[in-house]
């Protein structure tokens, strides 16, 4: 039933979003729909489990005293109890008539209040909240909202775990194509996440972390990709992934503690600056995890030499060197740290990050972090990744792979895999169907060489082309031989230009101190 309930499952979580405003306007108003559609799902559950309680002591009635005694009897209780017990919980919320929005922001509050587990989750945001003197969201569209998302119940016998959660995914995914240039901020293509999650191939029991997880979308599919694996090995019982996620801003911070909550998995998210203020830590060390997956937001420019010098946890090595302007390798330098010594780590990252600052006859400090990175055997491979799939840039993306203990027979070498072509048209985004995200992650796995697909490079191979480990400058995909994004060229004539003025500079001072 939950099965064949998925795909209508996903269309009326999105007309639930579009009931206030339509499609166009549905990502603005994603603080108020998420939690709501989660609170829909904690009633309903927390009414299966009063049901099965009031079959042992004999009503609905009973059952509601006993939960109010023993709050342990249920993983979330729920202060809201209907006048008639045997009308569902969330009736309470459905039928709230008049100053909707204070009324509903009290319930959600009082929700918190009795579990610490959900404060700062569904209680940070005011239904109530007006801006110069209007309402964000009035009662009638609040009303019509309700009523859209009551079409449906989510309770344990309607809708397992892995669909709401799915569903759940696909309206933050639908937020993200909505939402512009700040949805890369929250949301990594769900085919990206799964094709990561292959290659880092969880085990039972397994310690995984993301420094900036976003909605903690990789981190909800490095456990179903686990779940997966052990369905095939028809193992029951098994210990999931232990997940551990930091991220900076509070409104994805609580996306991604109920995306957890509604996949039915358990981890710990804590907010906060990655960077700056790591979160988790032992013995004041950082901590150490068997896998890390991460998104970082792409060529951050904020952090300065004075932000490295300042960290106290070793993340930085001074052999390595400041990475400068960008931090895509600082993440990467927290990352590797944050690996146990036998951990591999999967991130995404501009294409740039991979080539900038090689070829040119200055020495480049991205460069040099990326040579201290392949001269220690620290990568493993180099995924280049189609164009238009992320919804933040049109540009392709790579996924790097670490690995903290290289197998003796590939030290010395570098897996490439161009993926270029992969992709699937689509709209407004491309996608990489399921056999394209087999196929990627089958290939990486296995170290395959592949004409014009994947290519095993020597480290001799990598300092013969100046640091330069991206894929597409070794393997030509044959569509446009030397094919590379325009963004990607943009920026390296950028960084020349700024070479040529410097050495301009440069010169025209030795020539005057001549001429003086």
């Amino acid at each position: 039933m939950a099965n064949s309930n998925g795909k209508s499952l996903e269309n009326w979580i999105w007309d639930a979003a579009c009931s206030i405003r339509g499609a166009k306007d549905a990502a603005k108003y994603k603080e108020f729909i998420l939690p709501l559609i989660f609170t829909k799902r904690l009633c309903d559950v927390f009414d299966d489990e009063l049901d099965r309680i009031a079959k042992e002591v004999g009503s609905r009635a009973k059952a509601f005293k006993v939960v109010k005694n023993d709050k342990k009897l249920v993983r979330f209780y729920l202060p809201l109890e209907p006048k008639n017990p045997d009308d569902a919980v969330w009736s309470v919320i459905r039928t709230l008539a008049n100053k909707i929005g204070e009324q509903l922001t009290t319930h959600l509050r009082a929700i918190a209040n009795a579990n610490p587990l959900l404060k700062g989750i569904i209680d940070r945001v005011d239904f109530n909240a007006t801006t110069h003197g209007q309402r964000d969201i009035d009662d009638d569209r609040l009303s019509n909202l309700i009523e859209a998302i009551s079409a449906k119940r989510l309770g344990l016998a309607d809708v397992e775990p892995d669909i709401i959660g799915r569903s759940y995914e696909y309206l933050i995914r639908k937020f993200a194509e909505g939402s512009g240039q700040s949805a890369g901020e929250f949301y990594t293509p769900t085919e990206v996440g799964l094709v990561i999650a292959r290659i880092m191939d969880p085990e039972p029991g397994m310690e995984i972390y993301d420094p900036c997880c976003g909605s903690a979308g990789l981190l909800v599919k490095c456990e179903l990709v686990l779940q997966e694996k052990m369905n095939l090995r028809s193992k029951k019982k098994y210990a999931p992934a232990k997940l551990y996620g930091q991220e900076n801003e509070p409104g994805t911070w609580a996306m991604a503690n109920m995306n957890m909550i509604i996949h039915d998995m358990e981890g710990e998210i804590q907010i906060g600056d990655t960077f700056r203020k790591p979160k988790f830590r032992k013995a004041n060390r950082l901590q150490t995890f068997d896998r890390v997956v991460a998104n970082p937001m792409w060529n951050q420019t904020e952090f300065k030499e004075k932000d490295y010098d300042a960290d106290e946890l070793d993340r930085f090595p001074k052999g390595a060197g400041y990475p400068g302007g960008k931090a895509d390798w600082g993440w990467m330098q927290h990352i590797i740290a944050s690996l146990e010594p036998n951990g591999r780590a999967a991130v995404v990252l501009d294409t740039g990050a991979a080539s900038r600052g090689s070829g040119n006859a200055n020495s480049n400090k991205e460069k040099e972090v990326r040579r201290w990175f392949v001269e220690r055997d620290l990568i493993e491979g180099v995924i280049y990744l189609p164009e238009n799939l992320f919804y933040n840039t049109g540009a392709p993306g790579i996924i790097l792979v670490l690995n903290k203990a290289m197998p003796k027979e590939r030290r010395g070498r570098l897996f490439l895999l161009n993926a270029a072509r992969e992709f699937t048209k689509g709209d407004p985004k491309n996608f990489l169907a399921e056999d394209a995200i087999q196929r990627i992650a089958d290939t990486f796995t296995a170290w395959k060489e592949v004409e014009k697909y994947s290519h095993i490079v020597t480290k001799e191979d990598i300092a013969k082309n100046d640091y330069n480990i991206s894929p597409s400058r070794y393997i030509h995909t044959g569509a446009a031989d030397e094919y590379r994004p325009i963004a990607e060229i943009v920026e390296e004539l950028d960084v020349l230009e700024k070479e040529a003025v410097a050495t301009d500079a440069a010169l025209k001072r030795i020539v005057s101190k001549l001429g003086a």
